[in-house]
């Protein structure tokens, strides 16, 4: 199973940034010290809007929040879950993997966790979804899952097109390369299929909570929608709880999920994609 990068907690040599904070920290020390020298209480000066020293004390924390943030970035430029663009190429570099054309930097990040899962030993599942989304950004979804107890293999993609569905080229070409001596391990017979998608219609009623602008409820099928995008993908059960979780976003007092009637189980070489969905605004709730 490929490790999901989004799960990981937030490294703790990240520093923490809240310049409020920081102004009130720095005040706190200066009147300490100020105390500790000279024997003077500027408790009083510190606290006043437009005191220089007040000024100089705000200017200072946003200097210094300034430069965490800056040190947070280069950090983050280092690490696979945060890496973006440029500094994302040169650490796939490290990996023994390139950029392909029109590749997004999420669609890379997945290929260099591919990458090193799959070289440990040639003939894995990680092995061969790494060659096929070697291929072409095209390559949205890669499934590999053998269909006995032999060794035929079967290698179910995915394409960006609308739809989901491969073209014949895109599986002439992913076929061409997991069946290849350089990649094919000698004793797996390896077919690539097109994967499938399975519809899944979702009807909804949704009550919000007294002061909730209406603007969230407009913004919950788009949110439903990106939110499948996101953590969908072969063998993803679209279950009404988590379908309760998604449109429970703050400021929902309510969902009560109508359709799918029960939770929607996808097989392994299947993903669920959204036809319809209809959410009924049903008024306001505590």
């Amino acid at each position: 199973m490929m490790v999901d990068l989004t799960t990981l907690p937030t490294p703790q040599m990240l520093q923490s940034i809240d310049a409020e904070a920081m102004i009130t920290t720095m005040a706190t020390a200066f009147v300490a010290w100020a105390q500790d020298n000279y024997g003077v209480d500027v408790t009083g000066i510190v606290s006043l809007e437009g005191e220089p020293i007040a000024v100089q004390i705000e200017f200072q924390a946003y200097q210094r929040a300034a430069l965490y943030a800056a040190f947070n970035d280069v950090l983050k430029s280092n690490l696979l879950a945060f890496a973006a663009g440029n500094d994302l190429d040169a650490l796939a570099a490290d990996h023994g993997v390139t950029r392909l054309t029109d590749e997004t930097d999420a669609q890379l990040r997945e290929r260099i966790v591919l990458a090193d899962q799959g070289s440990s030993t040639a003939g894995s599942e990680e092995w061969y979804a790494y060659q096929a989304r070697s291929v072409s950004a095209e390559v949205e979804a890669v499934a590999v899952y053998r269909t006995g107890s032999g060794p035929e293999m079967e290698v179910a993609i995915l394409s960006t097109a609308e739809g989901g569905t491969p073209s014949a080229a895109l599986l002439a070409q992913v076929s061409a390369k997991v069946t290849s001596t350089a990649v094919r391990c000698v004793n797996d017979i390896v077919s690539v299929v097109s994967g499938t998608k399975t519809t899944v219609d979702v009807v909804a009623d949704v009550w919000l909570l007294p002061d909730t602008p209406t603007a969230v409820f407009d913004g919950l099928e788009e949110g439903l929608r990106s939110a499948l995008d996101s953590e969908g993908g072969f063998g993803f059960d679209v279950n009404r709880a988590w379908l309760i979780a998604k449109l429970m976003v703050s400021g929902v007092a309510k969902v009560v999920v109508n359709a799918p009637a029960a939770d929607m189980v996808i097989d392994s070489h299947s993903a669920a994609t959204f036809g319809t969905i209809s959410l009924t605004y049903k008024g306001r709730s505590k």
